[in-house]
C-alpha cells in the first residue's frame, strides 16, 4: 500500500463551492490504468487527473485526465485545476511566464497571470453548419422550438460539442433539456447578456453519461474554448470577455475569454482554481 498526495481543486471559481472540482492525484507512475480509473470512480467527480513523468522534454509535467467512463485525450478545467495543484505543490516551470502540460493529445500551453491560469484554446477539429437533421434533435433534446435557435455551430475540439446560440441568456436559462437521450449528445448552449452586465454570455453544457442520461456541467473549459473562437469568428465577440456558467446547477463559475492580438488570434481559456482539500490517499 502506497500514499499518494492528493488534491480537490476548484475550477473557475471566484469564490470556495462556486465552480468545477477536480481531484488531482501526484506520484502516480506506479499506477496502473484500471487503478486510476478505480481511483477516479471513487471520487465520483467529473473528472480526476493523475500526475505522472513527463515524456517530453519540453513540457513540465505530464497528466492523464480520467471521467468515470474512462480516460479523455484532453479535458479544460482538470487541465486548469491539475496546474493550479502542481504549482502549489512546488512546481517549477521552465518559463516564468508560461507553463507547458503534456497530456495524451499533445501539449498544452497554460499563462500564469495574478492568480489566473489560462491555457491555449486547442484547435477545432469540426466546424461549419449544422445539418437540419442535428436541430431537430437538438430541439427536442433541450424542449425549445426549432425558431429559438439563432444559429448553430458544430465547434468539435474533441468531445464532440454542437453549440446553439439562442436570443439572450435570459433564454439559455430557462431551458428545461430532456433527461435522457438515446443517442450521444454533447451539447452547447449560449446566449448574450445585455451591454454592461457583470458576463458577456452565459452558457450551458449538456452531455450524455454512459448510461444515456443527459447531464449538466457546472462549468466547462472546452466548451468555453470553442465557442469563443465561433464568436470571435462570426464578429459576435470582438474583445476579451467574461463568460458566466453553473447558474442553473447552483454554482457561479467565471471563465475568462481572451484573444492574442497577433495574426494567429490565438484564443485562451481561463479562471481562478482554489485548493479546497488536501491530503494523502492509500492505494
Amino acid at each position: 500500500m502506497t500514499n499518494k498526495p492528493f488534491q480537490l481543486v476548484d475550477v473557475f471559481a471566484e469564490e470556495p463551492f462556486t465552480g468545477n472540482p477536480v481531484a488531482v492525484v501526484f506520484d502516480s507512475d506506479d499506477l496502473s490504468t484500471d487503478q486510476m480509473l478505480q481511483m477516479t470512480r471513487w471520487f465520483n467527480l467529473s473528472e480526476t487527473t493523475f500526475l505522472v513523468s513527463p515524456t517530453d522534454p519540453a513540457a513540465d509535467y505530464r497528466v492523464r485526465i480520467f471521467t468515470l467512463a474512462g480516460e479523455l485525450p484532453f479535458a479544460g478545467h482538470p487541465t486548469l485545476g491539475t496546474c493550479h495543484a502542481w504549482l502549489r505543490n512546488g512546481g517549477q516551470p521552465k518559463d516564468a511566464t508560461e507553463i507547458v502540460q503534456e497530456c495524451n493529445v499533445g501539449l498544452v500551453r497554460i499563462r500564469r497571470s495574478d492568480e489566473t491560469l489560462a491555457f491555449a484554446a486547442p484547435p477545432l477539429i469540426r466546424t461549419g453548419e449544422v445539418e437540419e437533421s442535428k436541430l431537430e434533435e437538438i430541439v427536442q433534446i433541450l424542449g425549445i422550438s426549432r425558431d429559438d435557435i439563432v444559429d448553430a455551430q458544430w465547434v468539435n475540439n474533441g468531445p464532440g460539442w454542437v453549440a446553439v446560440l439562442l436570443e439572450s441568456a435570459e433564454k439559455v436559462l430557462a431551458v428545461e433539456p430532456a433527461r435522457y437521450h438515446p443517442a450521444q449528445a454533447f451539447l452547447g448552449i449560449v446566449g448574450a447578456y445585455p451591454a454592461g452586465s457583470p458576463a458577456a454570455f452565459e452558457l450551458r453544457a449538456i452531455f450524455s453519461n454512459q448510461f444515456g442520461g443527459l447531464m449538466e456541467d457546472p462549468v466547462t473549459g472546452s466548451l468555453n474554448a470553442s465557442v469563443a473562437q465561433w464568436l470571435f469568428a462570426s464578429g459576435r465577440a470582438k474583445t476579451s470577455y467574461v463568460a458566466s456558467q453553473g447558474l442553473r446547477v447552483g454554482r457561479r463559475g467565471v471563465v475568462r475569454i481572451s484573444q492574442d492580438a497577433d495574426g494567429e488570434g490565438q484564443v485562451w481559456v481561463g479562471g481562478k482554481s482554489l485548493t479546497l482539500f488536501e491530503g494523502n490517499s492509500s492505494y
